[in-house]
């Protein structure tokens, strides 16, 4: 609902609408329920007091029932070849603003924890004020956002403070048919309930989310379950509604369709009673049927009406049907963006055909001077979850492609669908098919039909593989893979061949393909060990704008207590998503792949001194395959020792800093250089003898940044490594983090240490007791050496530590020496003190500050 005088200045539509809307459609990504506190549901606009689901790309927060109906109007982080251009408009999302936020144009508050308020760019973060409402008051509530201050605003979106640091949109290429971000961001999808399993309704008015409150019904209602086709029937997904037991037909069925956001006459539509048990498929006479109140008498009895005789039960399930249709009037938009209109309206006779659609839209659309051979008419189906396109057949009665999609289960079979690529295949009738007849009534909202330009895309999927066995030749990692997944070689070949990680990128020219490796690749494993799969997408690096130097994003969502979960949602939707890789989706490899034509990027890096070492040891490992050899690398420190983040002032640990001012530190931070350093394990018996060569590990060679422990440390280490495995979440802080070991005394025989000085220091301890002073800050270590080279002897199985990351050791010999070239790193900038008056609430570029930004 809205105030009346508002009612000029609503912007954003209600649910019923706000699919025929969306400029561009693009799914979801709906991870696992969680707790959102003073969130709000963009569907039914109520609180979200139980456990909900948002979107790990968008600031969309939704109930687990509501999520069928949530609009397919994600952020777009990337060209899929189907509607490629460069303009980027700011994409609005609605509520859920920090408390503190303001609006960039007349600066009042348009944040609000009572209700859905204030609408905010996805991309650059602009905020704007809006009129408020009563959440929740209306089934079809109507939000709005005050024109006056968005019109104020370029429609075309600069991405903000963070626009360097961004991967453009434009700049990313990811031809797909059916592959979405889930399969590139590897994100675990909710596994919450369709709406209506189990859940019941309270007033009516909209569905009720799960572990809401069921209020006990009073004696003159009733609740009933209401289905909108064959395959919620089958899925046994319904919405409940509660009305009263004297209700009239006419008035149930105006409440099932609310219940369905559907706005539609009711006088086209009708309840027919579920037999039980309920037979999929059987849409006989034998169901009771109410037609909307055709007649009187009909119209006068609904379910519980006091003369119907006592022995006849009242069925408590009903489907709704579609009542056949003789013409529809249907939207048509353009696939271009150099069109006025958004769509045109077009009436459906029963003699439409795909051909005749597209021969009268053309005109309308204002391409009447080229021929029909140029373009094809093409159905869209935006769900929530999943966008599917399907090129339609010149002869295809449209008529009863809308009757099949409003009428589900009406026919079983359909002809076959045109592909666009010159042949004709089978439709394949299942209920995850969005083309099946058993279908869901809302899904006529949910399909959209474009006239598009009649080109072919080139299907190419780049298909990450990892979990290789390591040190193999490109032939034998193609004979593993046709042995494990029987990869067909006309379609599949191997692009790129990573073979000290064993680890191959597979150019897949099929779609049905790549989605077939995809689904075995994930579920293989290969010598005992399980493969990795990950959809990479292209970076188009000859448009990247010239003061472009994007963010490459290194989270380990296990470090620090697992706090790295929240960041990796968070600099999803700050970043472009496609930038950010969780490494524990095939380590930094795919990051690296990806932006290996970048010509200038920087890195950051999430999580502990281990997580650090291991992309370092990889940017070493690929520094000759990189545009850009030498990025700089930041630290947010989410370990439990975070010693090299200290030492570059990005702090001892991360404590909930607001991650948009994290991202604005690393791009004011500056760059200087590290060392690095080469061990060697050669691991023998020191008395030598055949048994003992026989049984010794092979040599293999480690990176260090930070330190190397050998002893009584490494041993601490350990035990705290594995006590920290079993319980992570009781383990935030590190033993001996941040101790002092050299001391800060002046000494004539050695040079004061940097990190960039080619040598290593070498310090011991005396026991237990002295490192425990060590710790807390009463003594510093013996100061024993300072080199380039060292040399060190096991005589026995000793516990060794480096970078954090404990193991025993066998016997032998470790040989530390300089690494090539210095790392190149990212210093935290010191904080420069705030100006007298300045508010926190506003960043020093003038926009709106999230909470905790006082910058």
């Amino acid at each position: 609902m809205s105030h009346e005088k508002c009612l000029k200045h609503v912007k954003t539509p209600c649910t019923s609408v706000a699919p025929s809307l969306v400029r561009v459609p693009v799914a979801h990504c709906f991870g696992p329920r969680g707790l959102y506190k003073r969130r709000f549901c963009a569907v039914c606009r109520k609180g979200l007091e139980a456990p909900g689901v948002r979107c790990e790309v968008c600031e969309l927060h939704v109930h687990p029932d509501c999520v069928p109906f949530a609009c397919s109007d994600c952020r777009q982080c990337h060209q899929d070849g189907h509607r490629d251009h460069d303009t980027h408009l700011h994409h609005w999302r609605e509520g859920n603003l920090p408390s503190g936020a303001r609006c960039e144009v007349c600066r009042k508050a348009c944040g609000s924890s009572d209700v859905l308020a204030g609408v905010r760019c996805e991309w650059c973060g602009v905020q704007a004020l809006s009129c408020t409402g009563t959440p929740g008051s209306s089934p079809c509530p109507l939000p709005q956002a005050h024109s006056v201050c968005s019109a104020a605003l370029a429609p075309e979106c600069t991405f903000g403070r963070l626009r360097t640091m961004v991967l453009p949109p434009a700049c990313v290429r990811l031809l797909s048919r059916n592959f979405s971000k889930m399969h590139c961001f590897r994100i675990s999808e909710s596994t919450a309930p369709e709406p209506g399993e189990g859940d019941d309704s309270v007033d009516g008015s909209a569905p009720a989310g799960p572990g809401r409150e069921v209020m006990a019904l009073e004696s003159s209602k009733q609740t009933l379950k209401i289905f909108d086709g064959n395959d919620a029937v089958q899925r046994n997904h319904f919405r409940a509604i509660t009305v009263p037991r004297l209700a009239k037909s006419q008035e149930v069925l105006e409440v099932a369709l609310r219940a369905y956001y559907i706005t539609e006459d009711p006088q086209g539509f009708q309840l027919q009673a579920l037999p039980a048990p309920a037979l999929v498929g059987d849409t006989g006479a034998s169901g009771k049927v109410w037609s909307g109140g055709t007649t009187e008498e009909e119209g006068s009895r609904g379910p519980g009406a006091r003369d119907v005789p006592s022995i006849v039960r009242i069925p408590e399930a009903w489907i709704i049907r579609a009542l056949p249709r003789s013409q529809e009037v249907l939207k048509i938009y353009p696939a271009w963006l150099k069109v006025g209109v958004a769509y045109v309206s077009m009436r459906v006779t029963p003699q439409s055909t795909a051909r005749t659609v597209v021969l009268e839209a053309l005109p309308l659309l204002g391409r009447q001077a080229e021929g029909l051979k140029s373009f094809q008419l093409v159905e869209v189906l935006m769900g929530s979850r999943q966008v599917q396109r399907a090129v339609l057949a010149d002869e295809e009665p449209l008529l009863d492609r809308l009757r099949e999609i409003r009428q589900p289960g009406a026919s079983s079979l359909r002809p076959p669908l045109w592909t666009g690529r010159g042949e004709a295949r089978p439709l394949v009738l299942c209920s995850a098919c969005p083309h099946s007849p058993q279908t869901s009534l809302r899904q006529m909202s949910q399909t959209r039909f474009y006239v598009a330009e009649s080109r072919v895309v080139a299907p190419r999927v780049s298909l990450f593989v990892g979990g290789l066995p390591p040190g193999r030749s490109p032939q034998e990692y193609s004979s593993l893979l046709d042995e494990a997944v029987a990869s067909k070689a006309g379609l599949v070949s191997m692009s790129h061949v990573y073979s000290a990680q064993g680890a191959v990128v597979l150019d897949v020219a099929c779609f049905a393909e790549a989605e077939r490796l995809y689904m075995l690749v994930r579920d293989t494993a290969v010598h005992g060990r399980p493969l990795t799969a990950l959809v990479l997408p292209d970076v188009l690096h000859l448009k990247l704008p010239p003061d472009c130097r994007p963010l490459l994003v290194f989270v380990n969502p296990r470090s620090g207590g697992l706090k790295g979960r929240d960041l990796l949602c968070s600099f999803r939707k700050l970043l472009n998503p496609h930038q950010v890789f969780e490494l524990t989706n095939g380590g930094p490899l795919p990051g690296f792949h990806v932006f290996s034509q970048v010509p200038c990027f920087r890195v950051l890096v999430c999580g502990g001194d281990g997580t650090v070492g291991w992309v370092l040891a990889a940017l070493e490992e690929m520094r000759h395959r990189l545009a850009c050899p030498e990025p700089a690398v930041a630290i947010l420190p989410l370990g439990t020792g975070n010693d090299l983040g200290r030492v570059l002032r990005w702090g001892s640990g991360y404590s909930g800093e607001d991650p948009f001012s994290v991202l604005v530190s690393v791009d004011e931070a500056d760059a200087v250089l590290v060392d690095r350093w080469t061990i060697l394990l050669d691991a023998h018996e020191a008395g030598g003898g055949e048994e003992s060569v026989a049984d010794a590990e092979p040599p293999k060679m480690v990176h260090m940044s930070n330190y190397c422990g050998i002893g009584i440390d490494a041993e601490l280490s350990l035990d705290f490594h594995q006590a920290r495995e079993e319980e992570p979440g009781k383990f935030t802080s590190s033993w001996g983090s941040g101790a002092d070991l050299w001391g800060s005394d002046s000494d004539s025989r050695f040079e004061k240490p940097r990190m960039d000085d080619g040598l290593l220091e070498v310090v011991g301890v005396t026991g237990v007791v002295h490192m425990g002073q060590v710790q807390g800050g009463l003594r510093s270590g013996i100061r024993i050496a300072q080199g380039s080279y060292f040399r060190v002897t096991l005589l026995k199985a000793t516990p060794v530590q480096v970078d954090g990351e404990p193991w025993v050791q066998a016997p032998g010999h470790m040989i530390i020496s300089a690494a090539g070239p210095k790392v190149h790193m990212l210093r935290k900038a010191k904080q420069k003190p705030r100006k007298a008056g300045t508010p926190k609430d506003v960043r020093a570029d003038g926009a709106p500050a999230p909470d905790g930004d006082s910058k």
